[in-house]
């Protein structure tokens, strides 16, 4: 297999960092639903040679249970941790952040992390609780033992929450998107406050989605700049100026998804992809907090 060096573009982020265009996540395939402690050796490898292939940008999150081998991953790859752009998020231990950070730069062997997210708002729906955890994570940042701070799979209405008292605006929102779940009031909230988009899911409508109206769109345009339908999908994502993350253990997969970064959708050819998947709606996380057709 070519050993392919794409650059991979950043975003950058309200509070003048940046983010590197595409992810690798520790999460999804890799979550552990069983004991924390027991390692996963093929976790390890894989993120490892995610890392090797230029995957710089690093997703993970105390409830995955991937942390410690996410940290030995980067200590085995002997990357700089300049080079370097890891997230983690917390939930399980929300109610004490301070201390949930301190445990996952333990776990990480890092001694901050570049971007840390809440990762649901579903711990309360207490407008007091959410600034006051709010506070916690601007003094982390402050404490520089992280970079940059966001949340995850918020809406409009909490964010607003946030925004009403904060000093430090959330960097990012990280959310399921994808054909299917395409959040135009979120995404739009996103712009007009300056909120960065990270997408989890993104590659939805071919992996659980195969079979629905995006597939002939995806399809065409996958054989007019040969590449996958995946691939096309990332693209789609990176041509809004929203970060994607995706995963696998397959070295030629994550080889070709670095074809993302070789071409560009035009307008058109994103509109083609959002009216297709205007026409199913599919959710693929977070289910029993959403109904069936709630789109937001």
């Amino acid at each position: 297999m070519a050993n392919i060096h794409t650059p991979i573009p950043n975003l950058k982020l309200n509070d003048g960092n940046s983010m590197p265009m595409i992810g690798y996540g520790t999460g999804t395939a890799w979550y552990k639903s069983g004991d924390e402690s027991k390692v996963d050796e093929a976790c390890i490898a894989a993120t490892k040679m995610s890392i090797d292939m230029g995957y710089y940008h690093q997703d993970g999150a105390e409830v995955y249970k991937t942390e410690a081998e996410l940290g030995t991953a980067i200590k085995q790859s002997g990357i700089s941790r300049e080079k370097l752009f890891l997230t983690t998020k917390v939930i399980s231990n929300i109610a004490d952040i301070p201390s949930a950070l301190k445990t996952s730069l333990k776990k990480l062997q890092v001694d901050h992390v570049d971007m840390y997210l809440i990762h649901s708002p579903f711990f309360s729906e207490k407008k007091d609780d959410h600034q006051e955890k709010w506070r916690q994570m601007e003094e982390l940042k402050s404490q520089g033992l992280a970079k940059s701070i966001g949340v995850s799979n918020y809406l409009p209405e909490q964010l607003d929450w946030i925004l009403e008292t904060c000093k430090v605006q959330p960097a990012v929102n990280q959310i399921e998107f994808h054909p299917y779940l395409q959040h135009e009031g979120l995404i739009e909230y996103h712009k007009k406050k300056g909120i960065a988009t990270c997408a989890y899911g993104p590659l939805t409508p071919v992996t659980k989605g195969a079979g629905g109206p995006a597939d002939d769109v995806l399809n065409g345009l996958a054989k007019k700049y040969a590449v996958s339908p995946g691939e096309i999908l990332l693209r789609w994502c990176i041509d809004q100026d929203i970060v994607p993350i995706t995963t696998s253990s397959k070295e030629q997969r994550l080889s070709d998804y670095l074809r993302a970064m070789t071409f560009k959708l035009n307008p058109a050819e994103i509109k083609q992809i959002n009216e297709a998947g205007k026409k199913k709606h599919l959710r693929g996380f977070w289910t029993h907090k959403f109904d069936d057709n709630d789109k937001r």
